[in-house]
């Protein structure tokens, strides 16, 4: 009965073109200031992963041996507490097989991951991908920044 009365007005999105995507991609890889973020940026397309998820990722989370990636929780930030959270949902708790290319960039991210002097720890957690110049795990805000 409803059928009668709800226009189903859906109509297939496309969020980023190819197109754009690829120009997006060019940028990043050829500018001297965001070709560091590169790689993230492919995961993430790539991999569909939430940027709270990819900036708790460590070293222990990237099977390189299997080929995937474990989400299990994420990275917060509020005000200047940084600490662990559980996902945003149940679901969100999972394992994603890399492509080859997300292998790829994970391999380039590990041989030129420059660790600080001292590992920071959060929560347990240690051996982050990713540090902001104050030598601490980068936060969503570096990458949405």
């Amino acid at each position: 009965m409803l059928a009668t009365v709800l226009v189903n007005d859906a109509v297939t999105r496309e969020t980023i073109t190819r197109k754009q995507k690829r120009t997006f991609f060019d940028f990043i890889k050829n500018d001297k200031h965001y070709c560091r973020y590169y790689d993230g940026m492919y995961i993430l397309f790539k991999t569909g992963m939430r940027i709270l998820e990819f900036t708790r990722l460590t070293i222990k989370d990237v099977d390189m041996e299997n080929q995937t990636i474990n989400i299990d929780y994420q990275l917060q930030k509020t005000g200047t507490l940084v600490y662990i959270d559980i996902t945003k949902t149940y679901v969100g708790k999972r394992i994603i097989p890399m492509s080859d290319d997300v292998y790829e960039c994970f391999k380039r991210i590990l041989e030129r991951r420059n660790p600080p002097k001292v590992e920071p720890m959060i929560d347990g957690y240690n051996g982050f991908l990713w540090f902001d110049k104050d030598e601490k795990p980068m936060v969503a805000m570096h990458w949405e920044k």
